[in-house]
């Protein structure tokens, strides 16, 4: 049975489906970048509020601006725009719901001014995003924006015919300017921290350029509010796609799948009204930086920990590494010694009890979140989830060790793609070249990776973290090991 409009009714029957009708629903929510994430987290919680009455002005359509959502636009319309959310419990049990908050999808990379319209048009309120750490097109060395990148060079003088997230959010704000709408709010749902500031900042190094009227405008008329997005979301296997065509007979080509536990913390600052996502678990508060420091510091830098060391040692997934005590303790021991004292107050948390439940997620066998995707786009991640970390440590004389083995580790697994044994890895990063040359030259010049500037900073210069570093990356290169060094830390 395909999972679509026509057979949504005899699919209830089985499990839980929208108790609206999505073509009721109007778009108050524009989403670029629709990925698992997005559809196991925002599109969820947005489904519990539409499920309550007088919500229907906040259905969600999402926008893909890469050839790669070519993919995800074919089978949201040969599935009307449904899928299958699968909860995956720590004991077994599974959770399947249907999901009808998306109500449309929209290629930009096709037609562009069909997302500009859409993006233009009075009911839409909020445009969300979930573009990756590295979508947001800034230097991680300065901060600033890259005006090198082709598709901003093409953007800023195709004002129509935009190709890159800012190019397509001006053109929309321009139309909107112009017809005396008010602006929509951006809203970054990235794991960046100040990911609204840093989506106000980009965009407006963009507009400036662009338009320098329009960004006086939006600078007015914009709110980017900072939030924190919590919901570990694994890519679709097979397994997922066979248990719902086995278990309830139902064709699904795109579920997504997901742990329990989810969150959403997010700055009550909206410039034209918001849904009232207080009534289905959402934290709104005035200040979020507290939330996504500890977040990002203590999840996703663990999430790297995990990921880059288990890598090397022959794991597949992270709830491998966590049924190593030598890994689950040396994870303890990363959030207790090295985050844990440059983290602020936050308000309503029990910080022990937040570790544990890491811990404890980490661990769930049913989840399978595999190290390839976790540690993909670490170009991209270990600036904001752990250099900080070193870098704040640094300052106080504070420890480093655990970091600093996790960045070594990290050389040898961009030099060698393999294994510690000599197995093949995955490698999906961007900068894979030019971090593979730099890991490389460690041989003759053993500060190379690290002297990466784009990524590092000027960690090369402090003497404290180079010698460390280079002790680790010795050992790890001559000795074929990394276990023995995470147990000599902990």
């Amino acid at each position: 049975m395909k999972l679509n409009q026509h057979n949504i009714d005899e699919i209830a029957k089985t499990i839980t489906t929208p108790t609206f009708n999505p073509k009721t629903l109007t778009t108050g929510i524009v989403h670029i970048g629709v990925g698992g994430f997005h559809r196991a987290h925002q599109a969820n919680y947005i489904q519990k509020l539409l499920l309550k009455k007088n919500n229907t002005n906040w259905g969600i359509t999402g926008v893909g601006i890469r050839e790669g959502d070519r993919k995800m636009a074919s089978i949201f319309q040969e599935q009307n725009n449904y899928y299958t959310l699968l909860i995956k419990h720590p004991n077994g049990k599974i959770h399947p719901e249907i999901i009808g908050s998306i109500i449309d999808f929209k290629l930009g990379i096709d037609h562009p001014k069909n997302v500009i319209s859409l993006l233009a048009h009075q009911n839409t309120k909020i445009v969300s995003l979930t573009i990756t750490e590295g979508g947001y097109n800034f230097n991680a060395t300065t901060g600033e924006f890259n005006f090198e990148n082709k598709d901003i060079q093409h953007d800023l003088e195709n004002h129509d015919k935009p190709k890159s997230v800012y190019g397509f959010l001006t053109a929309g704000l321009r139309e909107r300017k112009q017809k005396g709408l008010k602006g929509f709010t951006i809203m970054s749902c990235d794991n960046i921290e100040h990911n609204g500031n840093m989506a106000r900042k980009m965009l407006m190094s963009f507009a400036e350029k662009q338009d320098a009227e329009l960004a006086k405008w939006i600078a007015k008329e914009v709110s980017f509010p900072n939030s924190m997005v919590d919901r570990i979301t694994p890519i679709t296997s097979d397994f997922d796609i066979n248990y719902l065509n086995e278990n309830f007979k139902i064709e699904d080509k795109w579920p997504v799948t997901c742990e329990p536990f989810t969150q959403w913390v997010i700055e009550d600052k909206f410039s034209n009204g918001r849904p009232a996502l207080e009534e289905v678990g959402v934290q709104f508060v005035s200040d979020v930086a507290p939330y996504e420091k500890m977040k990002l510091r203590l999840l996703n830098a663990g999430h790297s920990l995990l990921g880059i060391l288990g890598a090397l040692k022959g794991y597949k997934t992270i709830n491998d590494c966590i049924a190593d005590p030598v890994f689950n303790t040396y994870l303890k021991h990363f959030m207790d010694q090295e985050v844990t004292p440059i983290l602020d107050k936050v308000e309503g948390i029990d910080l022990k009890e937040y570790k544990d439940s890491l811990r404890e997620r980490f661990g769930n066998p049913f989840i399978k979140d595999s190290l390839s995707r976790i540690c993909s786009e670490s170009a991209a991640k270990l600036p904001k989830f752990l250099i900080p970390t070193i870098q704040e440590n640094l300052k106080i004389n504070g420890n480093i060790e655990l970091s600093t083995l996790i960045i070594a580790a990290w050389c040898y697994y961009s030099d060698k793609e393999t294994d510690l044994n000599g197995n093949q890895l995955k490698i999906i990063d961007q900068q894979r070249d030019t971090l593979n040359h730099k890991a490389k030259l460690t041989a003759s010049k053993p500060l190379s990776f690290i002297e990466h500037k784009a990524i590092f900073g000027e960690l090369a210069q402090d003497k404290k973290f180079a010698d460390l570093y280079q002790n680790m990356v010795q050992k790890i290169y001559t000795k074929q090991d990394i276990y023995t060094q995470m147990k000599d830390l902990i």
